[in-house]
């Protein structure tokens, strides 16, 4: 039989909240214990592990405490925190913004693929896409737009945080009215409207709807994106889509019908295809 935990130690305290978490049906809760708490003492996670019997303080419980708590609420973790880990980089997040998801760097992998001179970023929320690809790519100019102020004001302050506010211009918008772009690149709304309401209460309830889906189908942004595109000036030479799980063989055609030949599908991790990529 293992011992049992010191009293007011860490391993107490991520035990209890391990058992809480997972009583509420929380993914993971061994690692967002570890992270909440990490947050709450300011001790690395590394440092946790390594000393359990370590005591904690008043101060450090009661803020671990109520940093559960929202996390018992189904919170995001990364909304709790504050940040959010992104290829090279860490962005700050909060709830006017998507959290970035590991597949989308499946995009900035195809950017760096292709070492653009500039590249367009469309919908980039905190700026995550366009940021890592600038920190990634230091010799292409990147713009990135977004239909909504309080994204930019995210990604703004990102770009700022991370020594890049210089190299990546950002626009209010979809399009910009003119312009030339070797690649586009864009993770758009893709949840259909009756997906919308099976997704799990952490992105229901707290990240923005606007972010995540765009209407009834689920490519109405991809066809508006792609729409625009065809009619506007501006020159851009291959395009890159996050798209939904079932959507890649349309968005594909869309794609094609848009003109951009050849084509190709990448999958994720999870063997999910989730980038639609073309070639003008």
């Amino acid at each position: 039989m293992a011992p049992a935990a010191a009293p007011g130690s860490v391993a107490e305290a991520l035990a209890a909240a391990t058992d809480a978490l997972r009583a509420a049906r929380v993914d993971s809760p061994r690692h967002d214990a570890e992270l909440l708490l990490a947050e709450a003492s300011g001790r690395s996670r590394a440092a946790l592990v390594a000393a359990p019997d370590e005591p904690l303080g008043p101060p450090e419980g009661r803020r671990f405490a109520e940093l559960v708590r929202r996390r018992l609420r189904r919170e995001p973790v990364a909304y709790i925190t504050g940040r959010r880990g992104f290829r090279r980089i860490e962005l700050a997040v909060d709830r006017r913004v998507l959290i970035p998801r590991p597949e989308t760097e499946l995009l900035v992998e195809l950017a760096v693929e292709r070492a653009p001179r500039s590249v367009l970023d469309v919908g980039t929320g905190s700026g995550a896409i366009a940021l890592a690809v600038a920190d990634e790519l230091p010799g292409a100019a990147v713009t990135a737009t977004d239909i909504y102020p309080e994204a930019l004001e995210v990604a703004a302050a990102n770009a700022a945080a991370l020594g890049l506010a210089e190299r990546v211009s950002l626009a209010a918008g979809s399009l910009p009215a003119a312009g030339s772009f070797d690649l586009l690149l864009a993770n758009l709304p893709y949840v259909s409207a009756r997906e919308w309401l099976e997704l799990e209460p952490e992105l229901r309830e707290f990240e923005p709807r606007g972010a995540l889906t765009p209407g009834p189908t689920g490519l109405e942004a991809f066809e508006a994106l792609l729409g625009e595109l065809s009619i506007s000036s501006l020159r851009v030479g291959a395009i890159g889509l996050e798209v939904g799980q079932g959507q890649a063989r349309i968005v594909r055609e869309l794609v094609r019908r848009a003109g951009f030949e050849p084509t190709e599908i990448r999958r994720d991790l999870a063997g999910i295809e989730r980038v639609v990529a073309g070639v003008r």
